[in-house]
């Protein structure tokens, strides 16, 4: 599979981010792209309350969602639009996550379950959970090149999720993100690493990256990784696109020789009272 990623350095304003948006996939289509993977809040990165449900639409409603379909049709590539903020209501909003067809038909669509509701200290406070509902739905979709296993961002720091998406047959791990430059200097590196080599699966993740029109600055570094755990391509900090191959048969390879989702096993955990 030759795929690509987009990295972005999102703005407040959904037209000027899908013009570049579309810019980007058509470069990678021209250079032999056949799935296209784009990051977390593709279309806007904004954090101001009202402007976000000022700027949000219904699915159904989404005219910069349905012209990205129309171009997946058009260029006849798989994409994996790593999430836009949808309306689920008038004053609440998901975190969605689309597989879209080269048909231009939506495969998959997944809510983000785990919200970042953290203190990183210096001012740095978020909390997804006022504005969002959380997904309840762990998605595996089908395509040519195998079962995709759908999560966004925070969604990392949960190995259980994974090991339930590689369970379900899952041999690629999707992790769209926009982590903080804290944490994506100290984690991100290694909890991609990590998710890969627990499961035996590739990890492809496409990541925000520079400083935002918000104040925010995040810290880039897309990523494909290997079954095996070693770094298939780092997309380092700069916007743009950043082509990659990869081939499937590693992931039965990796799991030959660790078989450990065949091992895995429930159990209770029993709690002692030191006297």
């Amino acid at each position: 599979m030759r795929g690509a990623l987009v990295q972005l350095t999102s703005g407040r304003t959904v037209a000027s981010n899908l013009e570049v948006l579309e810019a980007h996939i058509r470069a990678a289509v021209a250079e032999g792209a056949e799935f296209v993977f784009t990051p977390e809040t593709s279309l806007m990165m904004e954090t101001r309350r009202a402007d976000v449900l000022e700027k949000a639409r219904y699915e159904a409603e989404d005219e910069a969602l349905a012209a990205l379909q129309a171009l997946a049709l058009e260029a006849g590539v798989w994409l994996s639009l790593g999430s836009i903020m949808v309306k689920v209501a008038d004053d609440r909003l998901a975190n969605r996550s689309f597989l879209i067809g080269p048909d231009g038909a939506i495969k998959a669509r997944y809510d983000k379950i785990h919200l970042f509701d953290v203190d990183l200290g210096e001012g740095q406070v978020y909390r997804e959970s006022a504005l969002y509902e959380a997904g309840r739905e762990a998605v595996v979709a089908d395509t040519p090149f195998g079962l995709v296993g759908m999560s966004v961002c925070y969604d990392l720091r949960f190995p259980y999720l994974y090991r339930a998406l590689a369970g379900a047959g899952a041999r690629i791990l999707l992790v769209p993100a926009a982590f903080t430059r804290p944490t994506g200097e100290a984690h991100w590196h290694a909890l991609l690493r990590a998710r890969a080599i627990e499961n035996g699966a590739f990890v492809i993740a496409a990541a925000q990256t520079g400083d935002h029109e918000t104040g925010r600055a995040t810290y880039g570094h897309s990523l494909v990784i290997a079954p095996w755990g070693e770094v298939v391509v780092d997309a380092g900090t700069a916007p743009g696109v950043t082509l990659f191959d990869i081939d499937l048969a590693k992931v039965d390879a990796a799991r030959q020789k660790v078989p450990s989702l065949d091992h895995t096993r429930t159990f209770s955990v029993t709690r002692t009272e030191t006297p």
